[in-house]
């Protein structure tokens, strides 16, 4: 019973301030000035004052709203725009667009340690980069087994069909599902390793999990791109035929071979320092480029330097990586030298005293073993980021 009062005084509320609101002088008019009673379509109160808030624009003398200014969202906030869903109808500003501090540059302003740890492996990350090296090739055709190398990380960017209902593009060899899982990615993936799979909106995810067991590996993590539309705020005008909403994410599924523990193998992986949420502007109409940030987060989490860049373009090219794809437009590559790269067994970036001092840590829980499921990154835990303490 005491709930039942607090919610009808909670109503008793919201209601005063919509009378407030729409300028009516009781409670009991309400109703009519919300247009929810039958005799509101002839007058809207007894007398047939129509407040100036309400008064009618159209020759048909229908209440016409033409955005969320005239009601307060929430009612119980001053601010009328604090309905961010609301505010996409009326505006087409994405609610994702007033998230706060979500570029690489502002995300640790309030954190020193964290600003510090970042910089540090960014200038590790550097030092040790190789030369970037790229290869302009047919991956219908090619051979992965020709480079010669085992690599640490993969990151896999096809061109999936669903790019030409979503985002225009029409100048691409488009690559089915089923062309895409007969790449032999298992084949040049070293013992312990990861795979970055680029798998579109929504009817990817299951098909990218097909292609990273068909790989030989273990989906551990989903990173998510929310592409915000701040420059460009406005309604998407191609829209799939069955969608019911606006899709404005896009997925990279994560996959692991081999046994990697985040608790004691910190030779190989910095698990806890990004997280797996990528918020940045989507790209224009027609383009199909993907946030520079997820090379960060790759690069911040894995140690291994033997890093491959599958379905690549001149764009992509970076120090550190091995790019192919059919899009590029010259090759350096060279095996050889390549593997020269590698030859003093260096395969990792290393780690200073003072990244290890500053790196959050993932203990292993009391009274479990540290090749416990969520250790070896079974899908079950979340290497890029902990949830709580200790994770």
């Amino acid at each position: 019973m005491s709930m039942l009062r607090e919610l009808k005084e909670k109503s008793q509320k919201r209601k005063k301030l919509l009378a407030q609101t729409f300028g009516v002088s009781s409670v009991n008019e309400l109703r009519q000035a919300l247009g929810t009673s039958g005799e509101c379509r002839k007058e809207l109160n007894p007398s047939g004052h129509v407040p100036d808030k309400l008064r009618k624009h159209s020759l048909t003398d229908e209440l016409v709203y033409k955005d969320s200014s005239t009601f307060l969202k929430g009612t119980q906030s001053s601010n009328p725009h604090n309905d961010y869903c609301q505010h996409f109808v009326d505006t087409g500003q994405r609610p994702q667009n007033f998230i706060r501090d979500v570029g690489l540059a502002d995300r640790f302003e309030e954190y020193p340690k964290l600003r510090e740890l970042i910089k540090l492996k960014d200038d590790l990350i550097a030092t040790t980069a190789t030369p970037p090296m790229f290869l302009k090739c047919d991956l219908h055709n090619f051979n992965l087994n020709d480079l010669q190398s085992k690599f640490d990380v993969i990151l896999i960017e096809p061109p999936l069909e669903e790019y030409q209902r979503t985002s225009g593009i029409s100048n691409l060899p488009f690559w089915t599902w089923e062309q895409i899982m007969q790449l032999d990615i298992g084949e040049v993936a070293a013992a312990r390793s990861f795979v970055f799979l680029w798998c579109g909106s929504s009817e990817g995810l299951d098909m990218g999990r097909n292609c990273l067991r068909r790989w030989g590996f273990r989906r551990c993590e989903d990173i998510c791109w929310i592409r915000t539309n701040t420059t460009n705020p406005g309604h998407s005008k191609n829209l799939e035929a069955k969608a019911v909403f606006q899709r404005t994410k896009e997925h990279c599924l994560m996959g692991i071979k081999g046994t990697v523990r985040r608790s004691t193998d910190g030779d190989f992986i910095h698990a806890n320092v990004d997280i797996d949420l990528i918020i940045s502007e989507e790209n224009e109409f027609g383009l199909r480029d993907k946030p520079v940030e997820i090379f960060h987060i790759i690069e911040h989490f894995c140690l291994g330097r033997r890093r491959l860049h599958v379905f690549g373009r001149d764009s992509t090219i970076r120090a550190g990586w091995l790019t192919l794809g059919p899009e590029l437009t010259n090759s350096n590559f060279n095996s050889e030298v390549y593997a020269s790269y590698f030859s003093n067994s260096v395969l990792t970036t290393g780690c200073t005293e003072r990244i290890e001092a500053l790196r959050p840590k993932s203990p292993p829980q009391k009274g479990k073993v540290a090749s416990s499921s969520r250790g070896r990154g079974s899908g079950r835990g979340n290497f890029l980021r902990g949830r709580g303490r200790g994770r």
